[in-house]
């Protein structure tokens, strides 16, 4: 009996043992499989950003003008013109309204301090605006005879010297229309390329029948291109525009002073 009970316990004792054995084996598997898959991981991520870095956009600016037809091409050309046009009329205003500053400050320096009108006229530079006023107005005042004696000397020099006030304020405003028809045509011609450029890309996705959405989006969004160039056009010229008048009000009262003054220099004189 009692032989027995120590059998049954020396083959429980085995059996317990075996199961043990089996159980460490099936996880030490376990663990070999799970660090065998997170060791893949990091090494197929890397790939696959590797690969979709690697993947070139096949859609942008260069591809617009490359793919595009005459009408593109011709749109795109527009608009790259009446951007140049606007900057250059915008730094040349810009300029031109620094150099009659100077000529203002130089005229209140030597004119007003001169013996004879004809005397600060002629120390003034050649180009400049006042000169050009000074100038008419000593025109005027020495050619008040024959018919135009019948005028009053007052009233003839008044429009001597408002005929050269205009003349100067029409070319300091010369460039700003082109400016102001820039800032607002110039989206309206971007739209347009958009416009075409989506006729054109729904027009090849038809006729080849494919309607994925990376067949549409990729055209569409292409031609997109064309609207955001007419808006970075336009905006630099309607801001050009509004300053460049703002600074030309300030130049034009510099010289409706100059001519009021002179005008009443010269009645002065003529009286004496």
């Amino acid at each position: 009996m009692i032989s027995k009970l120590k059998n049954i316990i020396c083959g429980a004792t085995l059996g317990l043992a075996l199961l043990s054995g089996l159980n460490t084996h099936a996880m030490a598997e376990e663990s070999k499989d799970a660090a065998v898959a997170q060791a893949a991981v990091p090494v197929a991520a890397p790939a696959v950003a590797k690969a979709e870095a690697s993947t070139d956009n096949p859609y942008g600016l260069q591809a617009l003008w490359a793919q595009g037809d005459i009408v593109a091409k011709g749109t795109l050309t527009i608009l790259v013109v009446m951007s140049l046009g606007s900057w250059y009329v915008i730094l040349t205003k810009f300029f031109e309204q620094a150099k009659v500053g100077r000529f203002a400050a130089k005229t209140q320096e030597t004119f007003w301090q001169a013996g004879t009108v004809r005397q600060g006229t002629d120390e003034l530079s050649a180009d400049s605006p006042f000169r050009f006023i000074a100038e008419k107005g000593l025109e005027g005042a020495s050619k008040h005879e024959g018919i135009l004696g019948a005028i009053d000397f007052n009233t003839w020099v008044t429009m001597s010297i408002q005929r050269a006030t205009n003349n100067v304020q029409s070319r300091m405003q010369d460039g700003l229309a082109l400016l102001a028809t820039v800032g607002s045509t110039a989206p309206f011609v971007g739209l347009f390329g958009t416009v075409w450029g989506i006729y054109n890309a729904l027009v090849k996705i038809g006729m080849s029948g494919q309607a994925s959405i990376d067949k549409v989006a990729g055209p569409v969004g292409e031609s997109l291109i064309m609207t955001a160039i007419g808006l970075a056009v336009a905006v630099p010229a309607v801001l050009g525009y509004n300053w460049l008048v703002r600074r030309n009000k300030g130049v034009m009262e510099n010289i409706h002073s100059f001519g009021s003054d002179l005008h009443s220099v010269l009645l002065a004189t003529a009286k004496k």
